[in-house]
């Protein structure tokens, strides 16, 4: 199944991307599920949202980036699937799909708290069903966030992404805007541009 849910991933790049092939990991491995926001700038700057789930990386581009305020509902566009070894991935893309350059703004491990008629439900079942709610362990990010598909105007990959009211929610922190750099590497998309190697 895992294999299957990559082939779009893989037709929609060119042979010479410097982005990884990329294989489904194990559903189940054992360790805490990761997740990595990416911050991507191509025809428009946007944060990509990624959680794993059933060995690959479910993917959503968020315009605005996550917010840390409640209040703020930001629009997600699921996207297709990654592989695994997308999570730490920077680097450029030069042309095709995706064109432009790629930090990693965040990433961590997260907890799914999605329930039903207050039992646990699968992250799977829940994405199925279209509402996800989990607790992230990031860098820039903490706390719980909820996915819900709205299919707004008809469009079927329209969600909204909103951060629960917790102890990492924060009305005055701006991160998107203020902190631009890779948590892995400490570069921007900008020094990127400068340094095409």
């Amino acid at each position: 199944m895992g294999q299957d849910r990559l082939e779009e991933y893989r037709d929609r790049r060119s042979s010479t991307s410097p982005e990884p092939a990329g294989s489904s990991g194990p559903a189940g491995s054992g360790r805490p599920p990761v997740f990595v926001v990416q911050r991507h700038d191509a025809s428009s700057l946007h944060f990509d949202l990624r959680l794993e789930i059933e060995g690959v990386l479910v993917s959503w581009a968020v315009p605005k980036g996550p917010s840390v305020d409640p209040s703020d509902k930001r629009l997600a566009r699921r996207t297709e699937d990654h592989p695994l070894d997308y999570t730490d991935f920077e680097g450029r893309i030069d042309e095709g799909y995706g064109a432009g350059t790629v930090v990693v703004w965040d990433t961590g491990t997260y907890e799914n708290l999605t329930e039903e008629d207050g039992r646990p439900r699968a992250a799977k079942d829940a994405l199925d069903a279209g509402h996800l709610k989990v607790r992230l362990h990031g860098d820039k990010l903490s706390g719980a966030f909820a996915l819900t598909h709205t299919r707004m105007g008809g469009d079927d990959g329209a969600w909204m992404l909103v951060k629960v009211d917790d102890e990492g929610a924060d009305r005055r922190r701006r991160p998107t805007s203020t902190q631009n750099e890779s948590v892995l590497s400490g570069r921007t998309n900008e020094d990127l541009e400068a340094d095409p190697s």
